[in-house]
């Protein structure tokens, strides 16, 4: 009988990435950071099943990476992290079968986007009229929960999770008595954050995710969950919204963040033909970066385009 997770010396996927790490004399941080990025692909194999190393398979790690796009895409993880996600697989598979491991490509088989930090072309779903006439097409025949978390990207810059698990009851109270609403949910690294409410088409977007949302606290259906709202819903959105010249999900964050952008320095953002950045397109750079949900103010270039 064949020994479970090819010999490596326990029963746990967990435990066993861990010793092939360890048994190779890597750094203990090397070591240390790939065994909690091979976590993540644990309980990957947990949901799908896999209850074994020998049972991973090229196909089963495509499946995971692509996964990983998604996410990406949706912008709850950045491209770095995915392909670091997706690196530690390959480093322990490696490990674990003396070499004769085939790789899986980032970006070649997972579609996970090169890593490229300056936008350099407008991001679609900039025109409000053009956005809202696709929503008005799609809307009898797609789920409205996914059209809110369309409008929210859109309005206020969320993320997808961000803004499938937003309690908008409890936001629009926030936006009408104090200007701005709190994001503590489904953040990126847990990094809650305010963003400021501005104008109507803000509040009407909040009105109408709570339309949606009815008696629950977020948009996800009481007998759903994250990972099957965005399977679904999330999914569908994204597909027909595709057919209207909207890209991603993401690119409505792009175009909430060069709007605000002009907004605050009185000039279009880079990507959108603006001039020679001053001071106080420094600080609106700030600020976004904070509304988006980001620490560094260089995130800032992949929604505006860089510095001119």
């Amino acid at each position: 009988m064949a020994a479970r997770n090819l010999g490596l010396g326990s029963r746990q996927p967990s435990k066993a990435g861990k010793f092939v790490l360890k048994d190779k004399n890597l750094s203990f941080s090397s070591a240390a950071t790939i065994t909690e990025r091979w976590s993540q692909f644990v309980k990957f194999m947990d949901l799908n099943n896999i209850r074994d190393m020998s049972e991973i398979s090229r196909l089963s790690v495509i499946k995971y990476g692509r996964k990983l796009a998604e996410r990406v895409i949706d912008g709850e993880i950045s491209i770095s992290y995915a392909q670091n996600l997706l690196s530690a697989v390959n480093t322990v598979m490696t490990l674990s079968n003396f070499g004769e491991w085939h790789s899986v490509s980032p970006t070649i088989d997972c579609t996970i986007p090169e890593r490229s930090h300056v936008r350099t072309s407008p991001p679609s779903g900039l025109c409000r009229k053009e956005f809202y006439a696709a929503l008005e097409v799609i809307k009898d025949s797609h789920p409205a929960e996914g059209i809110a978390v369309a409008i929210l990207a859109r309005e206020i810059g969320l993320r997808t999770k961000e803004a499938a698990l937003l309690d908008s009851k409890k936001a629009l109270i926030e936006a009408k008595s104090n200007g701005h609403i709190n994001i503590t949910r489904g953040t990126k690294g847990g990094r809650k954050r305010q963003v400021p409410i501005t104008s109507e088409s803000q509040i009407q977007a909040l009105e109408f995710s709570l339309k949606t949302q009815e008696n629950k606290t977020c948009l996800i259906p009481t007998e759903s969950n994250w990972e099957k709202f965005r399977s679904a819903q999330i999914r569908k959105t994204r597909e027909e919204l595709k057919k209207f010249g909207i890209k991603r999900l993401h690119d409505l964050r792009s175009a909430y963040a060069c709007e605000r952008y002009e907004k605050l320095s009185g000039h279009p953002a880079p990507v959108l033909g603006g001039e020679n950045e001053n001071s106080l397109g420094h600080m609106a750079r700030i600020k976004i970066a904070a509304e988006l949900g980001h620490g560094r103010i260089d995130v800032t270039n992949s929604y505006l385009g860089g510095k001119k």
